[in-house]
């Protein structure tokens, strides 16, 4: 077996810029469309759990983050997957497609089963790390302990969706996210309102509603692999055994991002906690600011998932130089998209504050919040595309940890800590050290992006 290098085969350039948006948006649409739809689910726990009070939207929120961060080691060890999955598509070999499939089901299975465990056993203690309230732990922890079981369903159903989707199956996950939407707002309502005769449950009723909605996505998912998929199946002799030099790839190019996204995540989770510790009202702000940050980059999103699927596709037939262009127009569609996601959030932010069921002190934080996220998801729009787009497209997967160690853990953290609990100062100044990682990595994802080093081909060939 050899990694073929990155010379390409072919001299010529044909760019076709009509069919290259048109494949695009083939891609970015029904992928927008699923990053809407997952943020609307928690955007419907949010809102529901606003108007029951503010300990429940906190408490739910912050065992939200323990989701969070197992969905983050999935998305690692998928994102490791579709990286050699999008390549294999470009060559056509769909055995090695199937085995990656089942490598990547068996380590999501295994992932999800130990934090599922985690979570029902000491919900107490993981809550404590993000705050000390005892009214918000206690809600937390009962909607932590139902969610827990929809843990490996989750690992299960995104793996299969996130491995079609560098397939160019983007339809099915729309599909089954969006059905799973709907069922979430109506159970949730059902739940935590007691409508239809049903008790008033509250945030058990949120975490109720969650589970019920994961196992309708497991169902249909099940259903897509078993009738509808006819090229590309789920087999038990790969899930069971694996090739040697696939389980090398796939570390190779897994971990590195498992390890980028998880320990973005446990930032992510860092800020949560400082502003945890910083009232509840910071928090309840907080978890509004970031679902609005979330749904102002669906799109963008979209974007750098198409960026890594379209490019890994290009690089695996050969055209290194097609990969280029490419590139560029990627790039130039995060930017328009990002402005346009930072002026949503300014555009509509006094509807969504007015709507909210908070005290005065937290929709003064959110108000400051919504203004540092709209030139957040700016950055965020221009860094994504590069570092989970265009860079993991070519193998180039461990230059986004190298980013986050140095923007987020060596300044973003540091210095958002030391102005909360040395310094003693306000949420809003600690808010803005907290979201200043992005950034810092413009200049250093732009600089890595015009070396191309990025851009090879790591399929292997007999």
């Amino acid at each position: 077996m050899k990694v073929i290098g990155r010379k390409s085969t072919s001299t010529t350039v044909n760019f076709n810029k009509k069919e290259f948006y048109k494949n695009v948006l083939a891609l970015v649409i029904p992928m927008a469309i699923q990053n809407l739809i997952n943020v609307g689910v928690l955007a419907a726990d949010v809102f529901m759990l606003g108007k029951v009070g503010e300990n429940s939207l906190s408490g739910a929120s912050l065992a939200g983050q323990i989701y969070y961060v197992m969905t983050l080691f999935l998305f690692g060890l998928t994102s490791g997957a579709t990286v050699l999955t999008s390549q294999y598509w470009g060559k056509r070999d769909i055995t090695t497609i199937e085995k990656i499939l089942a490598l990547g089901m068996r380590a999501a299975v295994l992932v999800t089963t130990l934090f599922a465990v985690v979570a029902f056993i000491i919900p107490d203690q993981l809550l404590h790390i993000f705050t000390s309230e005892p009214a918000v732990i206690a809600e937390g922890v009962i909607y932590l302990r139902i969610i827990a079981f929809s843990f490996v369903l989750t690992g299960i159903t995104q793996t299969y969706l996130l491995v079609m989707r560098s397939v160019e199956r983007v339809m099915i996950a729309t599909i089954v996210y969006f059905i799973s939407l709907i069922c979430n707002i109506v159970l949730n309502a059902i739940f935590i309102f007691g409508l239809f005769g049903c008790p008033a449950m509250g945030v058990a009723g949120a975490g109720l509603g969650t589970l019920l909605s994961r196992m309708v996505e497991l169902l249909l998912v099940g259903g897509y692999a078993r009738f509808y998929n006819k090229e590309i199946k789920f087999r038990w002799k790969y899930f069971l055994k694996s090739d040697r030099w696939l389980v090398k790839d796939f570390l190779i190019f897994a971990l590195p991002v498992v390890m980028n996204e998880v320990l973005w995540g446990i930032g992510g989770s860092a800020n949560t906690a400082i502003l945890g510790h910083m009232g509840s009202a910071a928090v309840a702000a907080n978890s509004v600011a970031q679902v609005a940050r979330q749904l102002a980059t669906v799109v963008t999103f979209g974007i750098s998932t198409a960026t890594a699927i379209y490019l890994g596709k290009t690089i695996g037939e050969k055209k290194i130089e097609l990969a280029k262009i490419y590139a560029k127009h990627f790039i130039g569609m995060s930017i328009v998209l990002g402005i346009v996601g930072g002026g949503m959030i300014l555009l509509f932010s006094p509807i969504a504050i007015s709507s909210m069921a908070l005290s005065p002190q937290a929709k003064e934080y959110l108000k400051f919040m919504f203004f540092v996220m709209s030139y957040f998801v700016m950055a965020q729009a221009y860094n994504c595309t590069l570092i989970v787009g265009i860079f993991r497209a070519g193998g180039d997967t461990k230059i986004g940890l190298k980013f986050d160690v140095i923007s987020m853990w060596g300044f973003s953290i540091l210095t958002g800590a030391l102005a909360a609990f040395v310094f003693k100062c306000s949420v809003p100044v600690v808010y803005v050290f907290l979201m200043s990682d992005e950034l810092i990595k413009i200049p250093l994802a732009t600089l890595r992006y015009r070396k191309y080093i990025w851009l090879r081909n790591i399929t292997r060939e007999s």
